[in-house]
């Protein structure tokens, strides 16, 4: 009888720590730490996670089509290819700090251009193999939204090109 008692206590108790333990894990993985600008240090924060569904009811159709399903707008046709007020540029499906304008430049090609995010956690990258092409696909790290592409061709300090469509971005301007 004991032994069972002792047997019984013993698998409870490992039944709760798995228990505790998956939803420890599920809760690490609903957030991030990322870069704030107005804070001026690392904050964590939830990601943003919804369906295709819910996206499309809440962003305009074109924003939709670039942010959730890998779409290009034209060159020179977005509001922020030759935009140069002071500020940061912000992932416009939720709102996370991308890019600030010290790091824009006009780099010839049409879309808003950065040599770097304001802080590497801000952003995601992944290998886009579409059209025939080795690309490197840049999204944002909250919500998973396509912004654009990174190439190696941009300027110094860093080397880096963040082409970026402005439909994927959202502007707060800040005062110098």
């Amino acid at each position: 009888m004991q032994r069972t008692l002792i047997l019984t206590i013993t698998t409870l108790l490992a039944l709760l720590f798995i228990t505790f333990t998956s939803a420890s894990g599920a809760r690490d993985t609903d957030t991030i730490r990322v870069y704030s600008i107005k804070a001026g240090d690392y904050i964590v924060t939830k990601k943003v996670e919804k369906t295709a569904e819910e996206w499309s009811e809440i962003l305009p159709p074109d924003v939709f089509h670039i942010t959730r399903q890998q779409g290009t707008e034209a060159a020179f046709s977005g509001k922020y290819w030759n935009h140069k007020e002071h500020g940061i540029y912000k992932c416009i499906a939720c709102g996370q700090d991308l890019f600030h304008s010290d790091t824009k430049y006009d780099s010839g090609t049409g879309w808003p251009s950065f040599y770097e995010p304001v802080a590497k956690e801000n952003v995601g990258t992944e290998t886009d193999t579409k059209f025939f092409m080795v690309r490197t696909e840049v999204h944002c790290s909250r919500c998973g939204s396509h912004l654009g592409h990174v190439f190696p061709d941009g300027p110094k300090p860093t080397g880096d090109r963040y082409c970026i469509n402005s439909a994927s971005l959202t502007f707060e301007p800040l005062e110098k």
